[in-house]
C-alpha cells in the first residue's frame, strides 16, 4: 500500500519545521474559537460574572482538592471552615465530608457529558469548560460560569475572563482560578499524580470495573469513558504555575498524603491546622 501524501510529508520535513507548522495550525484553531467564546450571550454573561470574582479572596488561603486515592486517608472534616475547590466527581465525597466544597470546577468534556445532571444539582458556583455548552438544553443559571479553556498554547492566565490553557489537568485550571481570585496561599490535597491504569496519554478508554485511581471505586466505574492522564504535560503546567505564584509573592503547597508530584513544596497536612 502506498504511503499517503501526508505521511510522506511528515517523514521528510525537518522536525523544527513540523513543530512550527503545528504551532501555526493550533493558533489558527484557537483563533477560530474566539468569536463564539467572546461574543456568545452565555459567554458574555460568564465574563460579567467572572469580573466579580477578581481578587474576591485577596490574601486568603484555599485548598484545591484532587481526586486521588489518598483522599481516603485524608481527614477532610478539617476543611469544613476552609475555602475549597472541588473538581470533576468530588461530589461523590460530599456526604462523607459533611459539606460541599466552596466552588466546583470541571473542564473535561467526557466528565461533563456523562455527569451533567449531577453537576447542575450542586448548590455552589460551578465553573465549566465552554466546550460543555453543547450539553445544555436550557440557558445556564447564574451559578454556571463558562471558562474558555483550550488544549494548546501553553500559558498561565492571570485574567481568567480570556483563554485558559488546560495543562492536561483540571488542577492547573483551578490554580489559575485561585490566582485570579487573589488567594495568597493555595494548598493541594488529593493530587496523587500517580495512576495504576497505563496507556498512551490522552487516549479515551472505557472503564472495565472498579476505579483504582481515584478516591471512590465508582468514580470512573464500569462503562465510564475517560481519558488517560498526561503527567508530563501536567508537570510542565505545574512548573509554570509555581513560577507565576512565586513571582507574585504567593505560594502553592502540596499537602497530598504520599503524593508523587515533586513540583511544589511539601507540607504536612495536619500541621496546617495547628
Amino acid at each position: 500500500m502506498k504511503a499517503s501524501f501526508r505521511s510522506v510529508i511528515k517523514k521528510t520535513l525537518p522536525e523544527p519545521l513540523k513543530q512550527n507548522l503545528n504551532r501555526m495550525r493550533y493558533a489558527l484553531e484557537r483563533a477560530a474559537q474566539l468569536p463564539l467564546a467572546t461574543l456568545h450571550p452565555w459567554r458574555r454573561q460568564s465574563i460579567r460574572s467572572l469580573a466579580r470574582y477578581q481578587n474576591c479572596h485577596a490574601g486568603e488561603r484555599c485548598f484545591i482538592i484532587g481526586n486521588g486515592p489518598s483522599l481516603k486517608q485524608t481527614d477532610l472534616n478539617l476543611l469544613k471552615n476552609e475555602i475549597t475547590f472541588g473538581m470533576n466527581r468530588i461530589y461523590l465525597a460530599f456526604n462523607e465530608m459533611g459539606f460541599a466544597t466552596t466552588y466546583y470546577l470541571s473542564i473535561n468534556s467526557l466528565v461533563i457529558e456523562q455527569c451533567i445532571q449531577d453537576i447542575l444539582t450542586l448548590p455552589i458556583p460551578r465553573f465549566l469548560s465552554w466546550r460543555s455548552r453543547y450539553t445544555f438544553t436550557n440557558p445556564p443559571d447564574e451559578d454556571t460560569i463558562f471558562l474558555h479553556t483550550t488544549y494548546t498554547g501553553p500559558i498561565f492566565a492571570r485574567d481568567i475572563r480570556g483563554r485558559l490553557w488546560e495543562g492536561a489537568t483540571v488542577t492547573y485550571v483551578a490554580l489559575q482560578l485561585a490566582f485570579y481570585m487573589g488567594f495568597k496561599q493555595v494548598v493541594l490535597i488529593g493530587v496523587d499524580h500517580n495512576f495504576n491504569t497505563q496507556g498512551k496519554p490522552n487516549t479515551t478508554v472505557v472503564s472495565q470495573g472498579d476505579d483504582p485511581d481515584h478516591f471512590h471505586s465508582g468514580y470512573f466505574g464500569k462503562g465510564f469513558r475517560w481519558q488517560l492522564p498526561d503527567l508530563e504535560t501536567s508537570e510542565m503546567a505545574y512548573r509554570m504555575a509555581k513560577s507565576v505564584y512565586e513571582q507574585a509573592g504567593r505560594q502553592v503547597l502540596d499537602a497530598t498524603l504520599g503524593g508523587k508530584l515533586q513540583v511544589f513544596p511539601k507540607v504536612a497536612y495536619r500541621s496546617l491546622f495547628e
